[in-house]
């Protein structure tokens, strides 16, 4: 079956996107094909206007709008100027600002080090943390990248440089997740559930 070419440029767009499959595409343009076209010219100004209208904080590298030099987090006074919450990706900044529990700054790193993606130090926001914290009033930094592989090698690299700086380095815990049951945990959550055991009360 032929498909007309605008249907299959925005299929193909629509495969670009990661998790998005063929099928899922083809769902998508074919549900915005039978849509009003209210929905098509909302869609389409929308991502127009998203790289147009959207830029990185100069001192953290969160997402920000264009005009803005520094992000809200950056430049709300209530937020604790003497930790930094370090994190892989603006993503990572809403999961943790959604929980509502940290009041602190953040620093995007823009990804982890991985040799195997060719992405190296000098790739990273990590000479930017350096240079951010020399000379300020921060007292600790809470390292939060994912608990992957590249997410461990990433923390354990920037550790000893932030230390060098007299900062107290800590990282996220980890652990069984709440309402889980023990048996169907993996071995590597059991162990560091156990290795990061708290005292109760």
């Amino acid at each position: 079956m032929l498909i007309p070419e605008p249907v299959q440029k925005l299929i193909d767009g629509f495969s670009r996107l990661p998790g998005v499959g063929p099928k899922t595409a083809s769902r998508l343009t074919f549900y915005l094909l039978r849509g009003s076209e209210d929905l098509a010219d909302d869609l389409s100004e929308a991502l127009s206007s998203l790289k147009e209208n959207t830029g990185f904080c100069e001192q953290c590298f969160n997402i920000t709008t264009a005009d803005r030099k520094l992000c809200e987090i950056c430049t709300h006074p209530e937020r604790d100027q003497e930790i930094i919450c370090v994190v892989e990706e603006p993503l990572d900044v809403i999961a943790l600002e959604r929980t509502g529990g940290f009041h602190g700054l953040y620093h995007v790193l823009d990804g982890v080090l991985s040799p195997i993606e060719g992405v190296s130090p000098d790739d990273l926001k990590i000479k930017e943390l350096i240079d951010r914290i020399k000379g300020s009033e921060i007292k600790e930094i809470i390292l939060a990248t994912n608990p992957s592989m590249e997410g461990d090698a990433t923390a354990m690299f920037i550790r000893p440089q932030l230390e060098s700086e007299g900062v107290q380095v800590t990282r996220l815990a980890r652990g069984l997740p709440v309402g889980g049951d023990l048996e169907y945990a993996d071995q590597n959550t059991l162990l560091r559930a156990l290795a990061g055991r708290q005292n109760m009360g």
